[in-house]
């Protein structure tokens, strides 16, 4: 567990709604509501939204209290978080903007095939992106941190040892990039929230998704497939995806100055080298999980069929700029600037 976020655990609340102590602005009490598509057992949950939460409430003196509710426990579908946070309904999310394809655009050149490196070089970039790029994406909310994972791989029913075994197989992808880059493998790209993995799966909806070892143990893909592939080289996952961490505008607004600066000093680049470190360090024991069961088999795609997959994946960056064309953003700059900030921070 992150250093940056041990404390003590979060406390229950009894409001879900932001109150305040009448003419005594500096014991205002809170309770921020916080929702996502996780449970509590899973690696994120576990490793930084408690310890997230439970740093805030330290660090507030008992002031600010974060209420947890997993995999969705106040409804709604899982596409529908952002708008959750930004209508109010809850106060916090932590949600992928990939599961609503386009809504934030201009998050999408690190979630793009092999512009990826690692979690901690592309969160700590991600840094830079966003006070450049990200403000007509984020202008709704007050984001907390964007982030990625430390990257997909392979894990489906079949070996995918080579460019050719993707041909024709339903795989699972979490944004539109991620199916495009399946579509151009050759595979049948799925579009899919996190928790509709296990029953597709189960069902032979999919044959495989890609994902980080971390999340297995969330997903039981451990139990539903046993074939699991990187590839060879320097990038051995084929992308990442972004994630958002975001708060109701009004909620922070709402809040004293010192209350305010809680948030912000637990927000941003003053979390981000922690996060990305946390994301490189939960793929061990998301591995281990799957290693336990003695079925699963463990493989690195061959440099040439590695060499075959990146060429074949490079019309996808095509696909994405016509995209941008489309709302007038330029792509390729996009591209260009997220690729120098992560081997910046890859140094």
């Amino acid at each position: 567990m992150l250093k940056l976020f041990k404390g003590a655990a979060v406390a229950g609340a009894a409001v879900a709604a932001l109150t305040a102590l009448p003419g005594v602005s500096q014991a205002q009490e809170v309770t921020l509501r916080m929702h996502t598509f996780i449970p509590p057992v899973a690696n994120p949950s576990k490793t930084f939204l408690i310890p997230w939460a439970e740093k805030v409430g330290k660090d507030s003196g008992g002031r600010i209290k974060v209420q947890p509710f997993w995999a969705m426990q106040l409804g709604g579908k899982v596409p529908q978080l952002l708008d959750q946070a930004k209508d109010g309904v809850v106060d916090i999310v932590w949600t992928l903007p990939g599961f609503t394809p386009g809504r934030m655009p201009r998050v999408e050149p690190f979630e793009l095939p092999f512009v990826h490196k690692d979690a901690l070089s592309s969160t700590l970039a991600l840094q830079d992106y966003q006070a450049k790029h990200l403000g007509p994406d984020l202008k709704d909310y007050q984001p907390l941190l964007v982030h990625v994972h430390d990257g997909f791989l392979f894990q489906t029913k079949e070996p995918i040892l080579k460019l050719a075994d993707l041909k024709g197989k339903k795989i699972r992808a979490a944004s539109r990039g991620g199916v495009w880059l399946l579509e151009a493998l050759g595979a049948t790209g799925v579009g899919l929230p996190l928790p509709q993995i296990p029953q597709a799966l189960s069902k032979g909806v999919i044959e495989g998704v890609t994902l980080p070892y971390e999340i297995a143990p969330a997903v039981k893909t451990a139990e539903l497939v046993s074939h699991f592939s990187t590839l060879s080289g320097s990038q051995p996952r084929l992308g990442t995806n972004v994630f958002t961490f975001l708060m109701n505008k009004d909620a922070y607004d709402s809040l004293p100055p010192d209350l305010r600066k809680v948030i912000d000093d637990n927000s941003g680049v003053n979390i981000a080298k922690a996060a990305g470190e946390n994301w490189r360090a939960i793929e061990a024991p998301g591995r281990k999980v799957i290693e336990a069961q003695t079925k699963n088999k463990f493989y690195v795609i061959s440099p040439e069929e590695t060499a075959k997959m990146k060429s074949a994946a490079e019309p996808v960056f095509d696909r994405w700029y016509g995209e941008m064309k489309k709302i007038g953003v330029d792509g390729p700059a996009l591209v260009s600037d997220a690729r120098s900030l992560i081997d910046k921070y890859s140094k």
